[in-house]
């Protein structure tokens, strides 16, 4: 049966043989991922020998055995996902090395054809607070990090106003890679459910890495690609304000920050800034006056 990298391989032949037969002699290729390709693969560990175990002792009839509570989805998905014992070095090389693996990924190959850049993510690797948007735009494939546009420029005075940084936070997309747009220009697209679903497990890594105590979802398509189009629900104005759950992760659904730029009105704002001031309870951060008023009277 062939592996998952022979796989990979035989999907970019059959994709650089297609280009070829349309007449494309060039494909252009970052330096990142010419040297993730340089990288050669570190063969896994060896899973250790399982000990046997020792023989159960008899109990007696009367001496009644309480079984072990079952444990639920999210306290099981908890106690895997929010080990804090992890180096905040040890965190910055994985994400390094996932980055390394994502600059070379060509699982979606109409994607990986059209970028520029990958754009993996930016932050701090032990953040408390991870944003998670949608996808890439033009000006975050051109320079390879997230949320660089207008819309990164508004979702950096939230951060600011809530007293942190980005540096202080760790920003993040649903994809990897801009949504292709053939024959147009400029503008976006939504990205695709098996897009979401192909990148996906890169977003859940870097979450398992990060340890996260809350997420923040950018936009209804960044709640659809984390929980699914049946559970984010039929709209964000039914979902935002109200604390959901990833992977045992408290989850705040709130709007896009290119939402707030086509839509200017102080109230839909204010919105926003209420489902940031839940994220700072919920972090234990200082909350001022001022902050709480924010908006209050615009």
């Amino acid at each position: 049966m062939p592996t998952a990298y022979q796989k990979l391989l035989d999907a970019t032949f059959r994709h650089l043989e297609d280009l070829r037969a349309r007449g494309i002699r060039h494909v252009p290729v970052a330096p990142a991922t010419l040297e993730a390709l340089r990288t050669p693969l570190r063969p896994r560990p060896a899973s250790p020998p399982v000990p046997s175990r020792p023989p159960v002792a008899a109990t007696s009839a009367s001496t009644p055995v309480k079984p072990a509570p079952a444990a639920t989805p999210a306290s099981s998905a908890m106690s895997a996902q929010t080990e804090k014992n992890i180096p905040s070095a040890d965190r910055e090389a994985a994400l390094a090395q996932l980055a390394r693996r994502v600059a070379a990924c060509v699982q979606c190959p109409h994607l990986a054809a059209s970028r520029h850049h990958t754009v993996f993510g930016i932050g701090a690797p032990s953040a408390a607070l991870m944003f998670v948007g949608e996808a890439p735009g033009a000006d975050e494939d051109a320079r390879g990090e997230p949320f660089v546009g207008r819309a990164g420029q508004l979702l950096t005075k939230i951060i600011q106003t809530m007293g942190l940084s980005r540096a202080e936070v760790y920003i993040a997309n649903i994809l990897k890679c801009r949504p292709d747009t053939p024959g147009r220009r400029s503008g976006n697209r939504k990205p695709t459910p098996t897009e979401m679903v192909t990148c996906l497990p890169y977003l859940e890594e870097q979450i398992r890495v990060i340890q996260p105590r809350v997420l923040v979802a950018l936009g209804m398509t960044a709640v659809e690609g984390l929980l699914g189009k049946q559970a984010a629900g039929p709209s964000l104005g039914r979902l935002r304000g109200r604390w959901l759950e990833f992977r045992g992760i408290p989850l705040m659904p709130t709007y896009h920050p290119a939402y707030l730029l086509r839509n200017q009105a102080p109230s839909e704002k204010r919105k926003v800034w209420e489902d940031m001031l839940l994220v700072m309870e919920r972090l234990g951060l200082p909350i001022s006056d001022k902050q709480r008023r924010y908006f209050l009277n615009k």
